[in-house]
């Protein structure tokens, strides 16, 4: 195991923490089903590595990693 750059997010993780979903299972089967995208383009890798400034949708919501 590497350990991971505390300045870099993944996608589901991130969903989780800004309480767009409630599990990582739903995470998971939002962003494989096509629902999510990070700087405009659907993302369908949950453990798409996000970094500060891109910016995340789902939904009506929009979101900035910080």
């Amino acid at each position: 195991m590497s350990s991971e750059d505390q300045s870099t997010f993944r996608l589901d993780q991130f969903l989780k923490s800004e309480g767009l979903v409630s599990t990582g299972g739903q995470a998971k089967l939002l962003i494989q089903d096509g629902a999510v995208t990070v700087n405009g383009e659907t993302e369908t890798r949950r453990r798409r590595q996000l970094k500060r400034g891109d910016v995340v949708e789902f939904d009506e919501h929009r979101l900035t990693v910080e």
